[in-house]
């Protein structure tokens, strides 16, 4: 009995891109509840919990974003974009603002879907609690968000372990009296592939959070849409004024809006749209950073050395963090060791970003221009620091070492505090939800809205921009 032969399926449709895209022309003819401006990682994040919480109801979402599709994932999960080609592509993708800054000369953006966490490292250790106690929002209430955020992300201390000298490190550390040193929290889903559930994305992007938050429900995301304006009546954001590149111009109204567009492009939108704050673009701080190479002598290590992340948090009494490791030994005699340290920067008033009516970008938006100076005290961290490393060093036997350098200004890639959070709006530009002191209806959530910095930002502007998406749902029940 013959068997009969099926015809070719050419029916299936096609899709333009990996991800769902919607066109502005649609979202103009949409009333959001929610409209959520920036993809990165507190955009990401305010988007996973309100699809989270929203799956069953017939709220409306939607997300722009100024960028493209730059890349699906973190470039370290990606096999042709590893080493040397991955730095040159980021190098591609990245805009280097800095050139046109000279106090912040560091400064450099991704405008792109996922933002900086399609290439950050993934650390994600806590805010000191030094720190937490003098913000507006308890540490109780902190730490309830800390666990959400570093559940969703896979954050971890795993990584570290795969390895002998980390745990050789540590030792070393914990005997010359650096108590606190361990291995840094990393988002890194370390989980192993099973029951078919394969973990291919390890290092977390925000994209994830995309992912995530459209397998909940159904939501619109526009790319290449760059907001060049809230719109407010009567003391309430209603919409957005957004541009594509052809310079089209759209009206995407409504009911919420979340601002998540960096610590530069969030006050420079709201400045623009002449919305009121006396601290919105003030208080620029950033971690004091240096950096250096120590060379340890590879035959007193073991043979299995694997990955090593190790850090020394910031404490009061030292208001600094250091990191140091290598992804990375090859074979050779000795090991090179990257030493990095964060410095504790103080909030003031004084350093700020504006407005510079001099230059304006290709949609007739003024760009920023910024003042930017390090304090006295600011620079007692800095040397405080620079000799913490050095005995470090010493600690782990670091047998040659290059000079300690100071990086410019902005180029540790942890600039906030421009859009704070805090309880009177004379010194701050958010409430402790992140709305927008006065106005209804406009949230922060990104790294602006951290009003000190004692620690790598990812994980604190996401667990805070989760908390900003629950604070939201109860409003808009």
């Amino acid at each position: 009995m013959l068997i009969p032969s099926c015809s070719t399926d050419t029916s299936s449709e096609t899709v333009d891109s990996w991800i769902p895209l919607t066109p502005l022309e649609k979202m103009a003819q949409t009333d959001y509840d929610v409209l959520i401006v920036g993809s990165g990682a507190g955009g990401g994040a305010a988007l996973w919990r309100l699809c989270e919480k929203w799956r069953n109801n017939g709220k409306k979402v939607g997300m722009i974003e100024a960028g493209n599709l730059a890349l699906p994932t973190n470039i370290q999960n990606l096999a042709l974009l590893s080493g040397e080609r991955g730095e040159q592509y980021i190098s591609k993708i990245t805009k280097r603002i800095g050139q046109f800054l000279p106090e912040f000369s560091g400064a450099k953006q991704i405008i792109a879907l996922g933002g900086r966490t399609l290439q950050w490292t993934a650390a994600c250790p806590r805010m000191p609690l030094y720190l937490l106690s003098k913000w507006p929002v308890t540490i109780k209430e902190m730490d309830v968000y800390y666990k959400i955020a570093e559940q969703v992300m896979k954050v971890n201390k795993s990584f570290a372990y795969l390895g002998s000298l980390n745990t050789i490190f540590l030792n070393r550390l914990w005997e010359d009296g650096f108590y606190e040193a361990a291995n840094i929290p990393m988002a890194i889903d370390m989980k192993q592939t099973k029951y078919g559930n394969v973990h291919s994305n390890a290092v977390f992007s925000s994209i994830l959070f995309v992912a995530e938050a459209m397998n909940y429900k159904s939501i619109d995301l526009a790319i290449e849409a760059r907001a060049v304006q809230v719109l407010v009546e009567n003391e309430k954001a209603v919409g957005v004024k957004v541009m594509s590149p052809d310079k089209k111009t759209y009206w995407i109204k409504a009911k919420t809006i979340i601002l998540s567009a960096s610590t530069f492009e969030t006050p420079r939108l709201l400045m623009h749209s002449d919305i009121p704050g006396e601290a919105i673009g003030h208080y620029l701080i950033d971690h004091s950073a240096i950096r250096s190479i120590g060379t340890l002598n590879r035959k007193k290590l073991p043979e299995n050395l694997g990955p090593t992340i190790v850090f020394i948090p910031n404490t009061k009494e030292s208001p600094y963090q250091l990191e140091f490791g290598s992804l990375e030994h090859q074979l050779q005699e000795k090991v090179n060791m990257l030493f990095h340290g964060y410095g504790y920067v103080e909030p003031r008033f004084e350093n700020k970003i504006m407005l510079d009516p001099k230059r304006k970008d290709a949609y007739g938006i003024p760009e920023i221009k910024i003042d930017f100076n390090y304090s006295q005290q600011d620079q007692t961290v800095i040397r405080q620091m620079a000799s913490g490393m050095r005995r470090v060093m010493q600690s782990l036997e670091v047998i040659e070492t290059s000079n300690i350098y100071l990086r410019s200004p902005g180029d540790d890639n942890h600039e906030a505090g421009t859009c704070r959070m805090g309880d009177h709006p004379s010194t701050s530009a958010v409430n402790r939800f992140g709305q927008i002191h006065g106005l209804k209806g406009l949230y922060v959530a990104d790294n602006s809205v951290l009003p000190t910095l004692g620690a790598n930002p990812t994980l604190t502007t996401t667990a805070l921009a989760i908390r900003t998406a629950d604070y939201i749902i109860q409003q808009l029940k």
